[in-house]
């Protein structure tokens, strides 16, 4: 585990367990592009353009909700969301330290 400033931490090779809280690193911000009109991930020297279910994802991942709150959020929202599909989303995030895990 590396443990960050912020109390987070990352595993990579890892999978996310349902009861970790995910959030943002501290130095990785989502926000709109309004020139490719779509939402992005912006790490030091690192744009990532996100497609709408990743933008949701990360949008709910606030450090308070568990994984399996996301996923249940997301369930709500659209038809089927497949939890496992969630989970690797954000462990190649994990992998890239541009999301932390706090313990549920």
């Amino acid at each position: 585990m590396h443990p960050t400033q912020t109390g987070g931490r990352t595993r990579p090779g890892a999978g996310v367990s349902d009861s970790d809280r995910p959030r943002l690193a501290r130095h990785v911000r989502l926000t709109f592009c309004r020139t490719r009109q779509r939402r992005i991930l912006l790490h030091p020297e690192t744009v990532v353009v996100l497609n709408d279910s990743g933008a949701d994802i990360l949008e709910l991942c606030d450090g308070r909700r568990t994984v399996a709150e996301i996923v249940a959020e997301l369930g709500a929202r659209y038809q089927a969301v497949p939890d496992d599909e969630v989970r690797q989303f954000l462990s190649r995030l994990v992998a890239r330290r541009c999301v932390e895990l706090a313990d549920g």
